[in-house]
């Protein structure tokens, strides 16, 4: 296989192909195998590799868990109110983004205006006859 990566697979350093190997998501398949080889080739442990590979998943399910435990707070709408309202008005794939909690507290915003938006034409309705 050749490596046309930049720079070369076999010029990297050994914890850059312990990382390239523990992120498939971010590596083709062609770096991924030129790393392992290298690794090999380098007498590298298997117990390291795997090891490098269990923290990598256990980052990445931390990273997940904050997402889906990330939330809006009051000083989103102080500090940055824009952002926030229209993050909340127009952005649809929070869910899909992994942000659990934040789409739920979205859905329950957007109940929330739509009975305000209600409410004032319902007084206005009143106020009018």
């Amino acid at each position: 296989m050749i490596d046309n990566f930049k720079p070369p697979i076999k010029t990297r350093t050994t914890q850059e192909l312990l990382n390239i190997v523990s992120s498939p998501k971010k590596w083709n398949r062609d770096a991924i195998y030129l790393a392992k080889y290298e690794l090999t080739n380098r007498n590298v442990d298997t117990s390291e590799i795997e090891n490098a590979i269990r923290i990598a998943n256990e980052k990445e399910e931390q990273e997940k868990l904050e997402k889906a435990n990330k939330s809006y707070h009051i000083l989103d709408f102080i500090l940055k109110p824009r952002h926030t309202l229209f993050e909340l008005l127009f952005t649809w794939e929070l869910k899909k983004d992994g942000y659990l909690l934040k789409a739920q507290q979205q859905k329950s915003f957007r109940i929330a205006l739509i009975l305000v938006i209600l409410f004032v034409y319902l007084i206005k309705f009143i106020q009018e006859n």
